[in-house]
């Protein structure tokens, strides 16, 4: 049994748009802060044992079906790179190729609101990777981990890291280079302080992957975005990160923010993710 603890991550330049929709591959690069673990966090466990007949998952306390291609694609992956597994002491001992024979169950816990903006998946799928890693004593590190939870959550790639991370958006087709990176660590810009204000815990009407397959579909606004805009709004925001350049950074995550809500609504038809609420403020901060 293994438990692990993997933070949420919000994006400041934005990831929507995917160029293949199995492997999870983005239309751009993105750029994303890890929250802190104490206040947005899912905590994961993973345990395996010959006497479990199917894998089996619960969120949130609620079973749900590991039957979906994305979970399915993170078990298989990491079953791949399962590796020996002894422990003297538990009398446990697990040859590498036991692992496609044995089971798992996984609890996994969100202290947040699930599916309501706040990168739940991001969180979910990063954790319940890491932990199956750690459980099958899998040799990769977290970039090449990233890769696999990409799988699962396009956004779950970045929160395998603290502090600021990039997804590289890659160019292999096979999707091998498109994985995340650290910038930098959570001590980089330790007096940055982001607050989250939830103005609905409701779960949104549109999902982020029909959202986003709409949007690839219809948006000419998100093909020039991908093109022209991020590109070099992705240099900018690093540069704003590395000098700790709050002016900079703000006005880039709130043009960048604002240009993702544009696509959304020149999207056919149109996504509406802010509120009442969120849009007053909105307006403010701008």
């Amino acid at each position: 049994m293994v438990t692990a603890q993997t933070p949420t991550n919000i994006a400041v330049i934005k990831y929507w748009g995917k160029r293949d929709e199995t492997l999870i591959l983005p239309v751009n690069d993105s750029i994303s802060v890890t929250l802190d673990p104490a206040h947005l966090c899912t905590t994961t466990t993973v345990a395996v044992s010959p006497s479990f007949d199917q894998d089996r998952m619960w969120l949130n306390g609620k079973e749900i079906s590991l039957s979906g291609g994305r979970y399915q694609n993170c078990l298989r992956e990491i079953r791949a790179r399962a590796c020996d597994v002894q422990d003297e002491e538990k009398g446990i001992k697990i040859a590498k190729k036991d692992w496609e024979k044995l089971h798992v169950h996984v609890a996994s816990y969100n202290n947040f609101p699930t599916a309501a903006g706040l990168a739940s998946s991001a969180a979910g799928f990063a954790c319940l990777v890491f932990a199956l890693a750690k459980l099958m004593n899998a040799k990769e590190d977290n970039s090449e981990l990233s890769a696999i939870a990409r799988q699962g959550s396009g956004s779950a790639c970045r929160s395998l890291f603290g502090g600021f991370v990039k997804w590289n958006m890659g160019k292999a087709e096979d999707g091998s280079d498109s994985l995340a990176v650290q910038l930098v660590d959570e001590k980089h810009w330790d007096e940055l302080v982001i607050i989250i204000a939830v103005v609905s815990s409701r779960q949104k009407e549109t999902s982020s992957t029909t959202g986003m397959r709409d949007s690839v579909e219809t948006s000419l606004l998100l093909e020039h975005r991908a093109k022209e805009v991020v590109p070099k709004r992705t240099k900018q925001m690093e540069e704003a990160i590395k000098n700790r350049d709050f002016g900079s950074f703000a006005q880039l995550a709130c043009a960048d923010s604002n240009q993702f809500h544009a696509v959304c609504l020149d999207t056919c038809p149109p996504i509406f993710y802010m509120n009442d609420t969120s849009h007053r403020q909105d307006n403010q901060l701008c």
